[in-house]
């Protein structure tokens, strides 16, 4: 799964990268959790950086409180569930980002705590996630609530002897088009695992386990004894 992730490039560098203008209150993060407000970039309004809830809260669901709102779409089976199917055909985002956090599980027998690891392109440079957004309206008082979720797909060899998935990092420009595009290929062929050998990783230290800690500290590399 993909649970935590950075995105601490400046607006001039976002607003380049991804061809899109950034909010005035958009902030950097060293620690993105789930049900935080996060910069994405929707089909719908491709030159535009908007501000979502992570945690996928679709259109359809009557009762918000004790909905299920997934942080993380299987790409294998999106095609199989009803309302990623849909999303999938008219709503789809990238999630903007320039590394993301994964848990090492201990060895088999062992005590030890989970590890967590900061996974980053070599480049160091702002990425694209595949993601999907919706937006519940609140009937009572018409208020909208737009959200957003991240696909993963199977780890590459990087990933893999850290965790079993990963999340989907969209090769380059063509590919970010391509995703918000509504004609072209199907899009499900872009939902592989990114090349592990244009990606790098370091441990981190336990500050990224609260999602109330958010400073450069997240990010520093810290070596577990």
């Amino acid at each position: 799964m993909c649970g935590r992730y950075t995105f601490t490039a400046p607006a001039p560098v976002v607003e380049a990268r991804f061809e899109a203008t950034m909010p005035a209150d958009a902030a950097p993060t060293f620690n993105a959790a789930p049900s935080q407000r996060l910069p994405i970039i929707t089909n719908a309004e491709p030159g535009k950086v908007q501000l979502f809830q992570w945690g996928l809260l679709p259109a359809w669901v009557k009762d918000a409180q004790k909905a299920n709102r997934p942080i993380n779409a299987r790409a294998e089976t999106l095609t199989e569930k009803p309302s990623f199917r849909q999303l999938l055909q008219r709503r789809r985002c990238l999630v903007l980002a320039d590394s993301f956090y994964e848990w090492e599980r201990p060895a088999a027998g062992s005590k030890g705590p989970k590890i967590p690891h900061r996974i980053l392109l070599r480049t160091e440079q702002p990425f694209a996630l595949a993601g999907l957004w919706d937006e519940w309206v609140n009937r009572e008082t018409g208020e909208v609530h737009p959200t957003f979720t991240i696909i993963t797909t199977e780890p590459n060899e990087l990933m893999a002897g850290i965790h079993d998935r990963m999340p989907v990092i969209l090769p380059g420009r063509e590919a970010e088009l391509q995703w918000l595009d509504d004609g072209g290929a199907a899009k499900t062929q872009l939902l592989r695992p990114y090349h592990a050998l244009d990606m790098k990783q370091y441990t981190v230290g336990s500050q990224v386990n609260s999602p109330g800690n958010n400073d450069s500290a997240c990010a520093a590399p810290f070596t577990w004894s």
